[in-house]
């Protein structure tokens, strides 16, 4: 009694107490008294058990069609909001983190490894992580990369972005496949109910958002990094000029900015509110219309700007800046079912009739059935058959859906760079 009311169980065994016992069918019974640290509550459960050793679900992750997922958290707490789409490239996640053009959204990587290379600081797009949160199916439980400074669960914490693992990442990308980008709220929270979360993906929407004025410069700056020599690439057409370009930060990645300095090219960056006419006053070679997030319908004053900038000045536009150079060019824009988001998507280019394995990172398109005549579409994605690419020598204009700077993914398309300063060599020569 005594023992049963410490919460010390006591079992009678019959064991044998000699090696000869197991054939004389003789045997000693003796008492094993076994003890345990927790006791039963006045509702039944035990009390004071020990943590278990491994991490169990603590997160979830509810989208906005009713499925709720549980996972497991790493980096930041908390609870965040965002359209959910799955990015297919096999490495290159910290690019992808502090890419711009993700604000607003978590991204599901359909890789299943991630964390492996831990975190460098040399493969940034930007200053910040904008997306909001980090989705994957297994954590790497160790780090192998001789340029590693920390781990990508420190990173994340350190900016405040949460992360999940150990959820079902095929399943939801197959969801997303079926039914096209979801919204969904990442949580850690557990006073928050399903049903709670439930409604804040319901009541969030993406489209019809200014998301650009959030990763945009504030006021214009001087770019002069070039790419690395260790990672320097396809320089052929490079003939010593020095050509001075205006770029518009709609959320710039900064391997872009890279390339044109690498081709020997004068980058002058300016804020995405940045007046067509103070552009022009500065008497540029070029202006590239850069990458950025979003709805381009929802940012009427860059069309606008871009709109006062096309004809007069060889221009180039890269992701949003070629959906805004659709726009201003009379054409419409319209939301993918799920977009394009990785490093392996096939275009071909139509000029010469070459594939290219590109990287791209989209939610938009542009129909090329709304353009009018002379602009001439260049590229196709191969995939689906939208509109990849497009140019007008009248207009001296060339733009691209996808990245050619291709930070994470491949540099099949790295040759745009030098095609836009041929486009600027040309004009400098007509003058």
């Amino acid at each position: 009694m005594v023992a049963a009311s410490m919460g010390i169980s006591t079992r009678s065994l019959i064991l044998p107490t000699h090696p000869s016992t197991f054939t004389s069918k003789k045997a000693h019974p003796f008492t094993i008294v076994c003890s345990s640290n927790s006791s039963l509550s006045t509702d039944g459960s035990a009390v004071g058990l020990a943590e278990k050793p491994w991490k169990t679900a603590d997160a979830r992750l509810v989208l906005e069609d009713g499925s709720v997922w549980k996972a497991k958290s790493f980096g930041a707490k908390g609870t965040q909001v965002g359209e959910v789409v799955f990015n297919t490239s096999l490495t290159g996640y910290q690019e992808i983190l502090t890419d711009p053009s993700y604000n607003g959204q978590f991204v599901l990587m359909t890789n299943p490894h991630i964390g492996n290379t831990g975190i460098n600081f040399d493969d940034e797009e930007s200053s910040k992580c904008f997306l909001g949160g980090l989705v994957i199916r297994s954590l790497s439980i160790s780090i192998s990369n001789w340029r590693s400074t920390k781990s990508l669960g420190d990173y994340l914490a350190e900016r405040n972005i949460i992360g999940i693992y150990d959820v079902d990442t095929r399943a939801i990308t197959r969801r997303l496949r079926q039914d096209g980008s979801l919204v969904g709220v990442l949580s850690t929270e557990k006073d928050k109910s399903d049903d709670q979360l439930l409604e804040m993906s319901r009541n969030w929407d993406i489209v019809g958002v200014d998301l650009i004025s959030e990763v945009s410069c504030r006021v214009p700056y001087e770019w002069k990094d070039k790419t690395d020599t260790d990672w320097d690439f396809n320089s052929n057409g490079r003939d010593g000029k020095t050509f001075h370009i205006i770029a518009y930060d709609f959320g710039i990645k900064h391997n872009i900015l890279r390339r044109l300095a690498s081709y020997g090219c004068k980058i002058t960056v300016v804020p995405s509110t940045w007046p067509a006419g103070e552009t022009l006053k500065m008497n540029p070679d070029g202006v590239l219309f850069s990458n950025g997030p979003g709805d381009p319908s929802a940012v009427p004053y860059a069309v606008e700007t871009v709109k006062e900038i096309v004809g007069k000045v060889p221009v180039f536009g890269i992701c949003m800046g070629h959906q805004l150079l659709g726009q201003a060019l009379g054409g419409r824009t319209f939301k993918m079912k799920f977009g394009h988001h990785g490093g392996n998507h096939p275009v071909r280019n139509l000029r010469n009739g070459c594939v290219e394995i590109s990287a791209q990172n989209h939610n938009y398109a542009v129909d090329p059935k709304s353009l009018p005549e002379g602009v001439e579409v260049t590229h196709v994605n191969l995939n689906d058959g939208s509109c990849a690419g497009l140019a007008s020598s009248k207009l001296k204009l060339m733009s691209l859906q996808y990245h050619p700077e291709a930070s994470p993914g491949p540099h099949d398309s790295d040759y745009a760079f030098a095609e836009f300063i041929q486009l600027m060599g040309r004009e400098k020569q007509s003058v």
